[in-house]
């Protein structure tokens, strides 16, 4: 007796999620939550409050509450570099 192979054994998240239409949504997602949690562990290992890094940026508390918030996708490439330049690192962004 053979057994039939399950179709989705062997695929990845990305294949399933390409198949969903959902691959570029996720993408974008993962790359904010990254973003966010980086800024957050620098903060943290420099001992930087909100406070310091908002005025380092120039800008409120309630906007760089925006930028660590990993669910908040709506943050801009000038806003993401100013959040590097206050805690001492640069923003790379590539295509590939």
């Amino acid at each position: 007796m053979s057994r039939k192979k399950h179709p989705n054994v062997g695929s990845s998240l990305e294949d399933f999620l390409e198949e969903d239409g959902n691959l570029d949504a996720a993408t974008a997602i993962a790359a904010k939550r990254v973003l966010a949690w980086q800024l957050q562990q620098v903060m943290a290992k420099q001992k930087l409050t909100k406070t310091v890094v908002a005025a380092r940026m120039k800008t409120t508390r309630a906007q760089l509450d925006r930028v660590l918030n990993p669910d908040d996708g709506n943050v801009t490439l000038e806003t993401l570099h100013r959040a590097a330049t206050a805690v001492g690192r640069n923003l790379r962004l590539e295509l590939a």
